[in-house]
């Protein structure tokens, strides 16, 4: 039996491209933070101070995203083999929770206007409101690029792409309430941008939790992976198939490969190649095996384990 790893180092240079991003983002959010707050209090706007509130949740989701890249770079030790890497997964879940609570707020909110609508200075509304937006849309451009590679990124992104609608929200209220008078208009739009947030914040929810439970990550597809392997040559089965992430693009893979004609280092190199490149994944374990006795051992608990499932979920019942 002979076993092989396969290692990824680019994820530190990309851990610090995010964390340098996430600074400057934060460092403009918290500005903007200040500055919207005596805006409210000085117009007595009540919208102002409600999106005020929004920001704050984007500054300690982009500050909590930061300490979790930070905490992230800890070395591995004797009790944390995998280190803290974990840290981003529970910082995009905190992200998620906060967003969803932002969007319960709003709609709360919402409902209370509807019975007590506010008094809305519209013009100075508007002017901090234009800042606001030119603020979170250079910081979504900032966080673009790395949204896609890590929930923890993602996260923050999300919390200032809501609030840049926030904005977008109040600047058509306050346009609509100069020239009209209708009040009732930033209330809709309030109700929208929480129906808009929720579904956003569920996925990313869902994300979270899915990594921490070890499941399957969402871009592999378990049976073609699952194919592909069988497909190499000299591969007669495959045993203790296992995929799952530690972070959102760090996806790990073990799995036992019966192969007792093959070539072991041209089927190492064959497996390596085609799990990085077609399914993207580039830390893994591979284990072949020759002797069939351990291969039918492996299979048989396989099927004993699935036996064993079946038999206790009957029972539950």
């Amino acid at each position: 039996m002979s076993e092989h790893h396969g290692h990824d180092h680019s994820h530190a240079v990309v851990t610090e491209d995010n964390a340098k991003k996430l600074t400057f983002a934060l460092i403009l959010t918290t500005t903007f933070l200040v500055i919207e707050v005596i805006a409210g209090f000085v117009t007595q706007s009540l919208a102002l101070l409600s999106d005020a509130a929004h920001m704050f949740t984007d500054a300690a989701a982009l500050a909590i995203a930061l300490v979790a890249i930070k905490i992230g770079k800890l070395p591995a030790d004797d009790k944390r083999t995998f280190g803290y890497q974990r840290f981003e997964i529970l910082a995009a879940l905190f992200n998620a929770s906060m967003l969803f609570m932002v969007a319960i707020y709003i709609l709360y909110e919402a409902f209370q206007r509807f019975s007590q609508p506010p008094e809305i200075q519209s013009l100075g509304m508007l002017l901090v409101a234009v800042i606001g937006l030119v603020i979170n849309l250079i910081s979504m451009k900032i966080l673009m690029s790395s949204a896609q590679d890590s929930l923890n990124v993602k996260g923050a992104y999300l919390e200032v792409l809501s609030d840049a609608l926030g904005s977008v929200g109040v600047i058509i209220g306050a346009v609509l309430i100069y020239f009209t008078g209708w009040v009732w208009v930033d209330t809709v739009i309030a109700v929208l941008i929480g129906f808009w947030v929720l579904p956003r914040a569920w996925t990313l929810l869902k994300q979270s939790i899915n990594i921490l439970l070890e499941g399957v990550p969402e871009e592999i597809d378990i049976e073609k992976l699952r194919l592909d392997l069988l497909a190499l040559k000299g591969v007669e089965s495959i045993h203790q198939l296992k995929v799952w992430a530690i972070t959102s693009k760090n996806i790990h893979l073990t799995v036992h490969l019966f192969a007792p004609t093959a070539d072991r280092n041209f089927l190492y190199q064959e497996a390596l190649e085609m799990l990085s490149h077609t399914h993207g994944i580039k830390e893994m374990t591979l284990q072949i095996e020759d002797d069939v006795c351990m291969a039918q051992s492996h299979e048989h608990s396989t099927i004993e384990q699935h036996s064993h499932d079946d038999e206790s979920h009957s029972h539950s019942h």
